[in-house]
């Protein structure tokens, strides 16, 4: 739970120039992401105020950027932990949070410092002795039965620690134990013989109130070594000034041998150096100031080498350490750091820094520079020319570890007895380039059409002559054919059906951006590759035969083959494949029938078969399937109807035998086609409709016959003169081209007209203008 601070930071807008405040704040490791360190009251009333996070130390995501808001006119603002916060105090106890509040032209800065405090309740197991992969350690199998091997460091007192995995023999030479100060013991039979083993130890760690974590020990036992420890170098005497501090360097010495470790046997105790047990430097220990102590002048020691699990294993090196007094200035140096970023295709001779150095004891003297490598140790990408540092070879981030920090230092020497140094720490940061663009090698893959979408055809492996190599990413350019790229491994994978009869080759342009290989990460270059895609041809469609119902009559001769029909079949998608293969599969009971590869021969020489004697009809079945090397073998099946009717000679009425048809008679095959019209459907539907309309249309005109008929003979019962005078009012909006006759005209109209002919109709002629009487049914005519 984390400990907060009731404080209220109350910012006056009269401040007038910037300082600064410090607050602090303790939480508790166990605090988790969105727990709340500090809230803060800021006064802000003519502008709107802004509350940042400059910089956290030591740097760290744990963090959030502080939020601020408005309750009742003033602002709060408030310090929260972030999503990836993972306090804990073994690791770093304490940081420090820069803020920065405005409030118009008024800005304040104020440090938050964040205390983190050890939760007594919290899991005690943490590193790599807690990781899935555990703490893995190496012994010599030469090592001293029932010796420590190893030390589990935990904090707090008082766990209890146990093994509880499996150590049965015969895998195990015999147990290893560890006790409650966290030592591991080797078994007490050693580990003589058991080279190249390795041994998971599972560790339980008990703490008090009934907590407990575990984790895991590797040990891994290592042949033992057949070389002897050995010096490198022969003894040498070397001399040091009288002004070294205790903790300075003096000589280091090296040893040939596995896991060495380095002590003095001689002075012992030695006053005035000590020796790295690890890395062999003998550093002083004590000022060297001769006045107060003259023995320090000459120092004889003895230095001994052997191998931490081979103590007697060792070798012993004699040097003397003369120490000479020294002029008390050393040289000064400015700047006395430097550090500079180039990128590596920086030309050679580019200069990088200036420094400038001065004696105090002379200030006119001579000095010496020296260019020192420490990482790496050795190299020839830089040089010191006239205390210019400059770029002495060509800079390459192409191959693994190029591309790094070179860090060095410039030796500046005096020309005073003793002589004085000063050591200026150069920092040359290489930064990669993206230089070269990626490639691939064109490369052709064959997949059969009916392979299954997401079926792998192969990959596309790309180079980058940058570093790191494999920073690729692939696409395909254009998205219309059945295939895809992987856009980080390069595998082609098949999206779509394939059909080889529509296309039977594709050739897609494989497109490679690098990344990540330049300090701008928006730098990118690319290429391109062709790779074909050829699609394997794949039996897919049946043969098809025409017609696919054929019916025959054949007339068939007692002991005679005789060539029934020629099957015609083909595959309309693949007309290339020519090559079928034919059987009868149904209707060929008696075995009447046989096939001569296409051609359906019914043959009458089979044996124990009766002849029959009257006409019969064999439907047969015939499988037609292609014969070719592509598979699977598909088939379709045809059907022969055949009406067999016996040839025979004519015979006597009471003649029993078979007579032989003569030898100079052919045989007669007659094949009867019935040709019928099936129409589709559509068609009668129509054809329908059609006659629907017109036997109304029919009934519609015979009706208005009818009723005409029937005002005729109503009419001729009716005087001649009325009967026309009808006619005509009949007639006057009905039909077109006549002229409706005035009635005065009609009144005198002689009667011998009307007594003669029954006129319904008055009209003009058009060529001489005189009007005229007709008769509608039997056409005369009567002029005026």
């Amino acid at each position: 739970m984390v400990l907060l601070r009731p404080l209220v930071l109350l910012l006056a807008l009269v401040v007038s120039e910037l300082y600064c405040l410090s607050w602090f704040v303790d939480v508790s490791e166990s605090q988790g992401p969105g727990a709340i360190l500090q809230s803060f009251s800021l006064n802000c009333s003519s502008n709107v105020p802004t509350l940042e996070l400059l910089r956290v130390q030591p740097p760290t995501t744990f963090f959030n950027p502080p939020s601020l808001t408005r309750w009742q006119g003033i602002y709060v603002g408030k310090m929260t932990l972030s999503s990836l916060a993972r306090l804990d105090a073994l690791t770093v106890n304490h940081y420090e949070l820069q803020l920065k509040y405005t409030c118009g032209s008024q800005v304040t800065e104020g440090r938050l410092s964040v205390n983190v405090q050890r939760d007594p309740n919290r899991d005690q197991c943490a590193g790599r002795f807690a990781s899935p992969a555990g703490e893995i350690i190496q012994v010599r199998e030469t090592v001293t039965p029932g010796t420590p091997l190893y030390t589990l460091l935990l904090p707090g007192q008082g766990a209890q620690m146990n093994i509880t995995s499996a150590q049965d023999p015969p895998y195990f030479p015999g147990p290893f134990s560890i006790d409650g100060q966290g030592q591991l013991w080797a078994p007490s039979q050693g580990l003589k013989g058991q080279a190249q083993k390795v041994f998971q130890l599972q560790i339980l760690v008990t703490f008090g109130q009934g907590r407990s974590c575990h984790g895991m020990l590797t040990v891994k036992v290592l042949p033992a070594p057949s070389s002897q420890v050995s010096f490198l170098q022969q003894a040498q005497n070397i001399t040091i000034s009288e002004n070294l501090v205790p903790g300075s360097k003096v000589a280091q010495v090296h040893a040939r041998g596995f896991d060495v470790r380095y002590e003095i046997v001689s002075p012992v105790p030695c006053r005035l150096f000590s020796i790295g047990r690890v890395d062999g430097v003998v550093r002083t220990t004590a000022p060297l100031e001769l006045a107060q102590a003259p023995d320090a002048a000459v120092t004889r020691l003895r230095v001994k080498a052997f191998e931490r699990l081979r103590p007697w294993d060792s070798a012993e090196l004699d040097f003397r350490v003369d120490v000479q007094s020294v002029n008390r200035w050393p040289p000064r140096c400015l700047p006395a750091l430097l550090v500079t970023q180039i990128p590596e295709t920086t030309p050679v001779g580019t200069r990088l820094n200036t420094f400038t150095c001065t004696d105090p004891d002379s200030p006119g003297s001579t000095l010496d520079y020296q260019l020192l490598f420490h990482s790496p140790a050795s190299t020839s990408s830089l040089c010191l020319r006239d205390r210019v540092l400059e770029v002495n070879n060509t800079l390459d981030c192409d191959a693994p570890g190029a591309c790094l920090q070179h860090t060095a230092s410039i030796l500046v020497l005096d020309s005073g007895q003793p002589l004085m140094t000063t050591e200026v720490p150069v920092l040359v940061m290489v930064t990669p380039v993206n230089e070269f663009s990626p490639t691939c090698v064109s490369r052709t893959f064959r997949v059969r059409e009916d392979a299954r979408p997401h079926t792998l055809l192969g990959s596309v492996v790309g180079t980058d002559m940058d570093y790191p190599h494999d920073r690729i990413e692939y696409s395909i350019s254009g998205g219309s054919a059945p295939f895809a790229v992987d856009r980080l491994s390069g595998e082609v994978r098949l999206l779509g059906p394939l059909d080889y009869e529509l296309q039977k080759s594709y050739r897609l342009t494989v497109l490679l951006t690098d990344h990540s290989q330049d300090k701008d990460p928006t730098c990118h270059h690319s290429g391109s590759c062709t790779i074909t895609i050829e699609v394997e041809d794949v039996n897919d469609h049946a043969p098809e035969c025409e017609p696919p119902f054929q019916e025959l009559t054949i007339y068939a001769h007692l002991g005679r083959s005789l060539e029934v029909t020629t099957m015609s079949c083909r595959v309309p998608q693949e007309p290339q494949r020519l090559a079928f293969s034919y059987r009868i599969v149904g209707g060929n009971s008696q075995s009447r029938f046989s096939l001569q590869g296409a051609v359906l021969v019914h043959n009458d020489l089979t044996l124990g078969v009766p002849w029959p004697e009257q006409p019969h009809t064999h439907e047969l079945l015939i499988r037609v399937a292609d014969a070719g090397p592509s598979s699977p073998h598909l088939s379709t099946t045809a059907t022969v109807t055949v009406h067999l009717v016996p040839w025979r000679a004519s015979t006597g009425a009471t003649s029993t035998h078979r007579t032989t048809v003569p030898s100079r008679m052919t045989p007669l095959l007659v094949t009867d086609t019935e040709v019928f019209w099936q129409p589709e459907p559509w068609f009668v539907v129509v054809l329908t409709a059609t006659s629907a309309l017109l036997l109304l249309g029919l009934g519609w005109l015979l009706s208005w016959l009818l009723r005409g008929l029937t005002q005729v003979l109503q009419a001729s019962s009716e005087p001649p003169q009325a009967l026309l005078l009808n006619s005509i009012q009949g007639t006057k909006g009905s039909i077109e081209g006549f002229v409706e006759a005035p009635r005065m005209e009609t009144t005198q109209a002689p009667s011998s007209v009307i007594s003669l002919q029954h006129f319904d109709g008055r009209a003009q002629d058009s060529r001489t203008g005189r009007d005229y009487l007709f008769n509608t049914h039997t056409g005369a005519r009567r002029w005026l």
